[in-house]
């Protein structure tokens, strides 16, 4: 793991307009906040936090990307978030003291952002509108929170797994001639850990939507969706 303050490191302190939170900042204030962020640069696998843990820090994705999960009592994981690029997470400890509510775990190399609870509450009080960005992506994780819990009680597994496959597409799709490619931030387990699932549920519904002509599977990390409107009826059926 590497350490380095913004303003040193190889990204030259630009990370911070790439990060939506921090967008309402002018430029000299972006440079500000660049000299109180320091970057910490993880492996694949590498655990940034474990549930439980006290963390007294925002963290915010430059590169790379991590999911936040919880283990079940049967020693399953249940993944809650994927963080990617400009997300951020930490931001429940920023007020109050205490513990990390899941773990955060490296999906691929990884570098991160962190800013001191101490630093960010002072950010926080003399630009406001920062709290202000804080809330409406903490409403859209909760909206898509209630997707989720909502496609658990109500959707069958086929329809859990095009409904995931609508939200990677919208959150890491790219327009193709043949339709949109997603490349997939999760393997075959993962997603089943994300929609509660088995592996093999989730892979028998991937060959099938292939075999249908709804995606083309493209190795383990790519997907290319064909027919979207198919993709969206069958994320509506109970």
């Amino acid at each position: 793991m590497r350490m380095a303050v913004c303003v040193n490191c190889r990204h030259h302190g630009l990370c911070v307009h790439r990060v939506a939170i921090f967008s309402p900042l002018s430029a000299e204030e972006s440079h500000r906040v660049a000299e109180l962020i320091v970057h910490k640069e993880y492996h694949k696998g590498d655990f940034i936090m474990t549930e439980g843990e006290q963390l007294s820090r925002l963290v915010i994705v430059q590169e790379g990307q991590v999911k936040a999960f919880r283990s079940t009592a049967d020693g399953r994981e249940q993944i809650l978030y994927i963080f990617s690029s400009g997300d951020f997470f930490g931001e429940k400890n920023l007020l109050r003291n205490q513990p990390a509510s899941y773990s955060v775990q490296a999906l691929v190399d990884t570098c991160l952002c962190m800013i001191s609870r101490s630093d960010f509450q002072q950010l926080l009080r003399a630009h406001p509108e920062i709290g202000m960005k804080i809330m409406e992506e903490l409403c859209r994780r909760l909206e898509r929170l209630e997707t989720a819990v909502e496609s658990l009680g109500a959707r069958d597994g086929d329809a859990r797994v095009s409904s995931v496959l609508l939200e990677f597409a919208e959150r890491y799709g790219e327009e193709h001639p043949r339709g949109v490619l997603v490349r997939l931030p999760l393997s075959r387990q993962g997603i089943a850990d994300y929609v509660g699932l088995t592996r093999e549920t989730v892979s028998r519904k991937l060959s099938s939507l292939q075999a249908e002509g709804v995606v083309e599977l493209i190795g383990n990390k790519k997907l290319l969706i064909i027919d979207k409107t198919a993709l969206e009826m069958g994320s509506s059926q109970d």
